[in-house]
């Protein structure tokens, strides 16, 4: 490798020679050029290296870049630009790199937002090209719209394999497609390419990054950490993708056979609208115009089916992108970046009574337990075995989401939130009630419901008032599924509140949730106490 000056007078290593700049971001400068040696035209990229690479014997960055460029290329051939030579400047580190056909991103954008149609195919692209990556253990890890080209026929070809990858150092180049993560200096991996995807169709659309540069890079990186993030307002039906992909945690980013559906579900769309007939859709309802949950009938159980609808959902779908990672549902009132909710509960057929004492939740009695009969699809009215079943201040709600559960006197549904991959999320209350219960349905949950629950946790105090978990998580059997139960304190409008939440799994990563919500003072209250005791033992999965 070759030590260079400040190229504005000379050649680059001797070698290559600057024509003209036609990209700049910050801590990085594109420019045409000319490899000499080889008459050929180049493109040359400095860029201002991170501490971690800093601290790394040249030859090790260089040849990694290298590296990796070379495994892409077989990886995604035509997709990747390919890597002729890297030298040291210092700070800077430059790249050639043979000239890719097409303008980078970074000039497109410099005209104007893109319609959402044309932004939906640059962006499936580039999420083939990073999916590629991922599949063979690879991050990019430094994604921007100065690192993609698109040629007139909508093709892109990716820069920038090698240079950040999976590393802990803070990202210094265009801060404002950085996740937060690596504002942070937190590990980088797949999922913050996935920010940078979200990040990059929201600048197609929008005409700007969700975080604007603020003028220095740590300003800019706090700001990437730490400020909400305004939703798309001309992304269309692109607006579910974005939104899903641009979650603070990573564990609840959209995964990426999500949004592939998505982008391809708007491309058909465009070629031909009604495609795809309406008979196979999920109907939609309300103002969030989502899809119901669609069911397919298995050994006697219905099973929603992840089916995600191009446009079909408000920006509410960045709600439920923990579904796919973390195993839950956001609170309801969280905006993009907001915090996880707990991951599912369920109730399957009613349970003949019998209960362990270690299961208890701390201050509540814990509903009867039963070996779980074999389902059936007209399993949806409690069975006989339950022999008593409150009726005087108590009475059935039938849901037409598909569940039922006993509800105080005056209660009824609050909010009802739905997710175009078929999970969904009622709470229910009453006017001047304090208290709230959710009912969440989940499609993408991990395996081990403790688990889940550890996943989601810091999510919880991160974004929750006061927060401060009751005990450990804890195990149960919960009708013949596996379950957890985790309790927290957390505080809302100055009022201390304490909550309540089985996680249960019904199989094929789907299941259930109960988030029962009190007046911390009013916790151990014999009503409170009755009432949660009637929730767990009268929900059923009905065949809605």
């Amino acid at each position: 490798m070759v030590k260079v000056q400040d190229p504005t007078d000379e050649l680059v290593a001797g070698r290559y020679r600057l024509l003209e700049v036609v990209q700049r971001e910050e801590g990085r400068v594109g420019w045409h050029g000319q490899d000499l040696e080889f008459q050929r035209p180049v493109t040359l990229t400095r860029t201002r290296l991170p501490d971690h690479l800093r601290e790394q014997a040249q030859h090790r960055t260089a040849a990694r870049i290298l590296r990796e460029s070379e495994r892409m290329e077989l990886v995604c051939p035509g997709k990747v630009s390919t890597v002729v030579d890297v030298i040291e400047d210092n700070d800077f580190l430059w790249t050639v790199t043979e000239r890719p056909v097409g303008a980078p991103l970074s000039e497109l954008l410099g005209s104007g937002p893109l319609n959402y149609f044309r932004a939906a195919r640059i962006g499936l692209g580039l999420l083939d090209v990073v999916s590629a990556a991922h599949r063979h253990g690879q991050t990019h890890g430094d994604l921007s719209p100065g690192q993609v080209h698109v040629d007139e026929q909508g093709d892109i070809t990716v820069s920038g394999f090698g240079m950040m990858g999976d590393t802990c150092s803070p990202r210094v180049t265009a801060p404002s497609y950085a996740s937060p993560e690596q504002a942070r200096g937190e590990i980088t991996g797949p999922a913050a390419d996935l920010w940078s995807l979200g990040a990059i169709m929201y600048a197609m659309v929008e005409g700007r990054p969700p975080v604007k540069d603020r003028g220095r890079l740590d300003a800019t990186l706090r700001a990437v950490e730490r400020l909400p993030i305004r939703p798309p307002q001309n992304a269309g039906a692109l607006s579910p993708a974005i939104s899903g992909l641009l979650r603070r945690d990573p564990h609840e980013r959209v995964p990426e056979p999500v949004v592939r559906e998505a982008l391809t579900r708007i491309l058909r769309q465009d070629d031909d609208e009604d495609s795809t007939p309406t008979a196979t859709l999920p109907r939609v309802r309300d103002t969030y115009s989502v899809p119901r949950r669609a069911r397919r009938t298995r050994g006697g159980r219905r099973f929603g089916r992840p089916v995600l609808v191009g446009g079909a959902l408000a920006t509410t779908v960045v709600c439920f992108a923990v579904l796919a990672a973390a195993g839950g549902l956001p609170d309801g009132e969280t905006s993009a970046s907001g915090s996880a909710t707990p991951p599912a509960a369920s109730g399957g057929p009613s349970p003949a009574p019998s209960s362990s004492p270690s299961e208890k939740p701390t201050g509540t009695r814990t509903a009867p337990e039963a070996t779980l009969p074999t389902p059936t699809p007209t399993s949806a009215s409690p069975s006989p075995t339950v022999e008593e079943k409150p009726t005087a201040v108590f009475s059935t709600y039938n849901s037409p989401e598909g569940f039922s559960i006993d509800l105080p006197k005056g209660w009824k549904p609050l909010r009802t939130d739905e997710t175009d991959d078929l999970s969904y999320r009622v709470t229910f209350g009453a006017s001047g009630d304090p208290r709230t219960l959710a009912v969440t349905y989940s499609t993408r949950l991990g395996p081990d419901p403790v688990e889940i629950w550890a996943d989601v946790e810091p999510s919880l105090r991160d974004d929750s008032e006061d927060y401060e978990r009751v005990g450990d998580i804890r195990a149960v059997d919960y009708r013949g599924y596996e379950g957890a139960d985790m309790e927290w304190l957390s505080e809302s409008d100055g009022v201390s509140e304490r909550t309540f939440g089985r996680g249960f799994l019904i199989g094929d990563g789907q299941g259930f949730s109960l988030r029962w919500t009190t007046p911390a003072d009013d916790w151990d209250d014999d009503a409170n106490q009755k009432a949660l005791d009637v929730f767990l033992e009268t929900f059923q999965e009905t065949s809605g």
